[in-house]
């Protein structure tokens, strides 16, 4: 076993078996959720609760602390899809926001990022506070988006994980990091599916916005 352990890539013969079920359980999650599958929230909740020690080892404070939040969230989208006036069999509807809203949870995000990145960076021995803490706080409003079946949340998520890819390679997390490069091509599909359920449900009806 060895000797076959030593002929892989270096960056393979690194890859922790945590990591490697973390992976297959965040394509699942993504690959749900594209489907608009409850059983997204299942595979979210079991993934999240790996990475949540596996980023602590890295010094990714801030994507470890994430996680926490990504395991209520796994709850609250769970509940969320599931109740809320829904037919049994019946997919909640897709919703789209104003700009105003948009612009709005933009700023609060780089804002939060600024703030939290210097605490990191003076207080910490986080890598890359910076944009530790951008990933951190976007994906924070992303996945109450994904709960809430707001349309623009793939497009929120090709930027954060386009960031998030980078800083993956840099600590080592290759495999983690091969994921979120699949996670770019699986977003494009995803906002176009979820675009297409938004047109079908609203046509001949003006489209629904989320307050």
């Amino acid at each position: 076993m060895d000797a076959l352990i030593s002929v892989l890539p270096g960056w393979l013969q690194q890859v922790n078996g945590w990591e490697i079920l973390a992976v297959l359980l965040g394509l699942a999650y993504l690959l749900l959720a594209m489907r608009e599958s409850i059983w997204c929230w299942y595979a979210a909740f079991l993934s999240t609760l790996i990475y949540l020690f596996l980023f602590r080892q890295v010094g990714l404070l801030m994507e470890s602390g994430l996680q926490v939040y990504y395991l209520v969230m796994a709850v609250y989208g769970w509940w969320h899809w599931k109740s809320a006036g829904a037919a049994p069999g019946q997919a909640r509807e897709v919703q789209i926001w104003p700009l105003a809203f948009h612009l709005r949870a933009i700023v609060l995000v780089l804002v939060l990022a600024g703030v939290s990145g210097m605490l990191l960076s003076q207080l910490s021995f986080a890598r890359w506070p910076y944009l530790d803490s951008f990933t951190t706080w976007g994906s924070v409003l992303t996945t109450w988006m994904v709960a809430r079946k707001l349309l623009e949340n793939w497009l929120y998520w090709f930027v954060i994980d386009s960031v998030s890819l980078c800083l993956y390679l840099d600590r080592g997390l290759y495999l983690t990091a091969l994921l979120f490069a699949l996670y770019l091509l699986i977003v494009v599909f995803g906002f176009l599916k979820w675009q297409r359920h938004f047109r079908e449900q609203n046509a001949g009806s003006p489209a629904k916005s989320a307050g």
